[in-house]
């Protein structure tokens, strides 16, 4: 790797993919609601590689040439990507937190009921 084409984007991209990775792993070691293996494992694949291709652009270029697609555009690819991903990792964890939220008024409802019976 040449480090004088190392580019702001590339360690900011890396930044982040650790960072979240981090962070998911945190949250299924402290057993946090919704957390599951199968969770973590797949916000590794996601973000590990985002940090893999940010870091390897060149990898880009030879699927790019395998899949036929010209011109190097991994900076916008990453950030369309980043940008997703984490849309729907907010999205995921809001309709959780309503499951939970409906589970619990259905608890105390149902307590409500059998509580006048």
């Amino acid at each position: 790797m040449n480090y004088y084409n190392f580019h702001l984007y590339q360690a900011i991209v890396a930044f982040i993919a650790a960072f979240m990775i981090f962070q998911g792993v945190r949250n299924y070691l402290k057993g946090k609601s919704g957390q599951t293996f199968y969770k973590v494992a797949i916000r590794i694949i996601v973000w590990g590689g985002m940090a893999f291709i940010a870091i390897f652009p060149g990898f880009t270029n030879a699927l790019a040439k395998i899949v036929g697609l010209q011109g190097n555009v991994n900076a916008v690819i990453i950030t369309g990507f980043i940008l997703v991903f984490m849309m729907i990792f907010k999205l995921l964890s809001a309709i959780e937190k309503l499951e939970q939220d409906i589970s619990i008024l259905t608890r105390k409802d149902s307590l409500k009921e059998i509580q006048k019976k």
